[in-house]
């Protein structure tokens, strides 16, 4: 987040609300609405205030009337939700709270494997008890209480983008803590916008007092501008540097983004282009949990790009037979509501959309806040994706425009400075900062990830220390971090959210070495050297794990996740001798691509004659 270091000021967060409510209609008298005569209406379902903020509302005194109060703050906190928003909503707090969003145990425990901390022991925001997928019992420890450098990178540099933290202070991405960070959105400044006098302009606050049941996609951008970006890349908008360098006409933008950072245009998503938002594939599932704890974002996913475009089979789909199926509850909100015998699309977890219905012999997409239908076009037995040896292709290493990466991320330590510890809530002695050699979007490299498929990968993470003690000396001085017991950099399996319809051509990713994790690279008869060369390791190119020496493929970088790894020289040595076909066979619909390729064909007589034709 922006000023890592500088001294956070803090205020009391009335993120929801400003400080009372909004007496609905039907909502016993109280003098709340005195003070705050003009402002939003939470909801139909939220007629009153106390309920949600506490207090005495027959008070007459600003003092005696806020006695009580959840903090007079944000009543849908971490601190207050189980007397608050948990009253109602039991069932949904209790997702929460094994929630990968607001525990975060994926990405400390992704920042220990990174920064050499202790492995084995699962910390969470705050710590608590929670349950894995087999059921069984878990103790998560606080991150406050990890006592190592990768435990202060957390919270003096990641904490400030989940849930559970509020982050009021940063250009186009604060946002409050708790159930408020998605259903009371933030504006650009986090200035309440509404017309409660009381709190007209000041910050940080919700930009209205008015509740959004089904978040956008600003929501989502607000933490998912960072790392990986996915959600910059599905808007079509890249930051591709961060030093205000000028774009265009001499200024810097087109469009400014937290931390100073230009946003420049790219293709956007097809699915964006089409309308679609976030909400609109991702299930509640997905963004608040299903009430397990998981240790990877990637295990908490339950959504596939097969389960509605299809892929070996036909998308699967399971008739509502109940009245307390849980997609007819989910979509109460909807502008269009599910119904008792419709047929709804399932998950890769094997669990109902609640958006995704097949009907007429087509699978639809409901915009869960337009109320579009979106016809998906099923491809299951299309010459495209029937070619044999594409089996252990996820779709998106075929459909994704760009994949973000950042090469070279260079972080100092500093132990002479002190910085703000975001989760303990007070300055200590060590500030971070960072800055990165070079960012590219395409070509980007393909591996084997946890599934066991061929996927997009990005560096994950590729990080240079140098550690600065407090009398200035350095101690290490640009530092590769030990991974699996040695020092290498690493990848890691990454979906961009940059999706595009039409596929990258054949002999792209089987001509261009690139494509395979060679990186930027020069051929040389039966060898393939990289050429970004890092000044640590002359044998090391940054943007690429691969090398051909002399016919032979070397693996020289980490890719994280269980089971993951870079293709092997078999996998290599198949891939770029497809080559020999595409130069007549560059349709997919060739007969010669339903069947494993026997590249012995070449010796017969026709194929004698077109190699040796001048």
């Amino acid at each position: 987040m922006d000023g890592y270091g500088g001294r956070f000021r803090i205020f009391i967060p009335l993120i929801l609300l400003a400080l009372a409510g909004c007496a609905g209609k039907g909502a016993p008298a109280n003098n709340c609405l005195s003070c705050h005569a003009k402002i939003e209406h939470v909801s139909a379902t939220h007629p009153d205030c106390v309920p949600c903020h506490g207090g005495d509302p027959l008070a007459r005194t600003k003092e005696a009337a806020h006695r009580g109060m959840h903090g007079r703050g944000n009543p849908s906190a971490p601190e207050h939700w189980d007397k608050t928003c948990g009253s109602c909503h039991l069932y949904q707090l209790d997702r929460v709270k094994s929630n990968l969003m607001y525990t975060t145990t994926g990405m400390i425990r992704n920042i220990n494997l990174t920064w050499e901390g202790p492995d084995g022991e699962l910390f969470s925001s705050r710590g608590g008890e929670v349950y894995d997928p087999e059921g069984k019992a878990q103790r998560l420890k606080p991150v406050a209480e990890l006592d190592h450098v990768s435990g202060e990178l957390y919270r003096k540099f990641c904490s400030q983008c989940h849930v559970a933290r509020e982050s009021g202070e940063v250009y186009g991405a604060s946002h409050a803590s708790g159930c408020a960070a998605c259903h009371f959105p933030y504006n650009e400044r986090a200035q309440y916008e509404g017309k409660d006098a009381t709190v007209q302009g000041r910050g940080p606050y919700a930009a209205s007092h008015a509740m959004e049941r089904l978040p956008g996609n600003e929501v989502c951008s607000r933490c998912h501008n960072r790392s990986g970006r996915i959600a910059y890349s599905y808007q079509g908008v890249n930051d591709g540097n961060n030093s205000l360098v000028p774009t265009r006409g001499g200024r810097p933008g087109p469009v400014m983004a937290s931390g100073n950072r230009n946003l420049t245009h790219i293709a956007e998503d097809v699915h964006f282009t089409a309308g679609m938002d976030c909400i609109d594939c991702h299930t509640s599932r997905d963004l608040m949990g299903d009430g397990y704890s998981y240790r990877n974002m990637y295990l908490q996913t339950e959504i596939a790009c097969e389960d509605c475009h299809g892929g070996a089979k036909p998308p699967r789909y399971r008739e509502i037979v109940s009245e307390h199926d849980e997609a007819l509850r989910e979509s109460a909100g909807y502008r269009m509501q599910m119904r008792p015998g419709m047929k709804m699309i399932v998950t890769a977890k094997g669990r109902s959309y609640s958006n995704v219905f097949y009907r007429d012999g087509a699978v639809w997409v409901l915009g869960k806040r337009s109320g579009k239908l979106f016809k998906s076009r099923v491809i299951t037995g299309t010459p495209e994706h029937t070619v044999v040896g594409h089996g252990r292709l996820e779709c998106y290493s075929c459909h994704s425009r760009t994949v973000v990466q950042c090469y070279g991320c260079h972080t100092t330590y500093d132990k002479s400075k002190t910085g703000m510890d975001f989760v303990k809530g007070v300055e200590t002695q060590g500030r971070f900062s960072e800055k990165e050699d070079y960012r590219m979007l395409y070509p980007f490299p393909l591996a084997l990830n946890q599934r066991g498929k061929i996927s997009t990968v990005t560096p994950g993470c590729q990080t240079f220390v140098s550690v600065v003690e407090p009398d200035g000396s350095i101690s290490k001085n640009e530092y590769v971090a030990r991974f699996k017991g040695k020092q290498q950099l690493r990848f890691a399996p990454f979906y961009s959210h940059n999706t595009g319809k039409k596929a990258i051509r054949c002999g792209e990713c089987h001509g261009n070495p690139a494509f395979l994790g060679f990186g930027q690279h020069v051929v040389s008869g039966r060898s393939i050297e990289g050429t970004m060369i890092c000044e640590q390791s002359a044998d090391k190119p940054l943007d690429g794990f691969l090398t051909l020496q002399d016919g032979k493929v070397r693996a020289y970088s980490a890719i994280t996740r269980e089971r993951s790894r870079p293709l092997n020289g078999a996998e290599v040595r198949r891939a770029l001798a497809v080559n020999l076909c595409l130069v007549c066979h560059d349709k997919a619909a060739d007969p010669i691509y339903r069947k494993e390729l026997d590249h012995g064909a070449l010796h017969d007589a026709l194929h004698r004659r077109l190699i040796s034709a001048p």
